[in-house]
């Protein structure tokens, strides 16, 4: 994983509008070539599966499990700018659960400009079966947009905001595809991230523009919940560090300790910390102590996780936003 990535932690001010709204917005996370190369990836699943299932060129289409179909998906699983905002909201303790790449295509507008509405929230049968209220997190999403939704009409990602904290909402008529006075279209600018809390509700919408609206969407969730997908590594499993490895959900109960870390090495070329099965510890949560160990400047001369986890305990913060 990027060391880079501590460069991008969650701020408090994220933490408290995703905690107080349900999601944020965080522009300019993709370069140009990255866009080119996804929306590119993402234009042959399209081709694929539109062929697969005889769907209409105006037809929405939705992916799920698409990840490894391309090396450009893959690379967004830790990606360095968007990943620690994840585990700073969730926590180390979390895997890829669920991923659906969404193509919206523009509409003709014969008969009319219906915003097309589907009120929901993530995890359906979570929230049938859980009693709480509010019903717990569990899961978040990371929505990458390839095309931009800047402006209205643009097959907007429309939200409720604050409404992850609402288990029921009283739709005009009880009819879920209807506008609600609270809801507002979430204008994302081409390569950015939407971060959005799984219990808010939210609903796509018809796409009235010339382009078709592009959207990668990344389910993260903790360890314990039984995954949507399969989540299928694909034929990128053997290249994995540990980190992809928890993420695709590997464990660490009977995993053996291959550890051989050395001193005086630049942080580039430092391998990645394999889990330790005494702990059960994670790759997500060592791989954040070992790089906050190389930036703060306190690496040490220890050539196992346990002197690590001493040499860091009084420096780091497992819980840091």
């Amino acid at each position: 994983m990027n060391p880079t990535c501590l460069d991008y932690c969650l701020t408090e001010a994220e933490h408290q509008q995703f905690e107080k709204d349900g999601y944020f917005i965080l522009e300019d996370v993709l370069s140009s070539d990255q866009i080119q190369r996804l929306s590119e990836a993402a234009d042959r699943v399209d081709a694929e599966e539109r062929a697969k299932r005889g769907l209409e060129p105006h037809a929405r289409l939705s992916v799920r499990d698409f990840i490894a179909r391309d090396a450009a998906f893959m690379e967004l699983v830790d990606w360095h700018k968007t990943f620690p905002k994840v585990w700073g909201i969730l926590g180390w303790n979390l895997q890829i659960y669920h991923s659906h790449l969404t193509m919206t295509p523009p509409q003709p507008t014969t008969n009319g400009r219906d915003l097309k509405l589907s009120w929901h929230q993530d995890s359906g049968r979570l929230n049938a079966e859980m009693e709480t209220n509010p019903r717990p997190r569990v899961s978040l999403k990371v929505a990458y947009f390839l095309t931009s939704t800047s402006e209205p009409g643009r097959g907007n990602f429309y939200i409720i905001p604050g409404s992850q904290l609402r288990n029921q909402i009283d739709f005009p008529n009880g009819d879920r595809k209807s506008e609600v006075k609270e809801s507002v279209p979430v204008l994302a600018p081409k390569g950015s991230a939407v971060f959005f809390d799984r219990r808010l509700w939210h609903s796509a919408s018809a796409n009235y523009w010339t382009q078709p609206r592009k959207v990668l969407f990344y389910g993260y969730s903790y360890r314990w919940l039984r995954p949507r997908d399969e989540v299928s590594p694909g034929k990128f499993w053997n290249d994995f560090d540990p980190i992809r490895r928890q993420l695709f959900g590997y464990s660490a109960r009977n995993f053996q300790r291959l550890l051989d870390l050395k001193p005086r090495r630049k942080s580039s070329q430092l391998p990645v910390p394999f889990p330790d099965p005494k702990t059960n510890s994670s790759p997500a949560g060592e791989n954040c102590r070992k790089y906050r160990l190389i930036k703060d400047g306190i690496w040490n001369t220890g050539n196992n996780l346990d002197d690590l986890h001493q040499g860091a305990e009084t420096h780091l913060d497992h819980g840091s936003r």
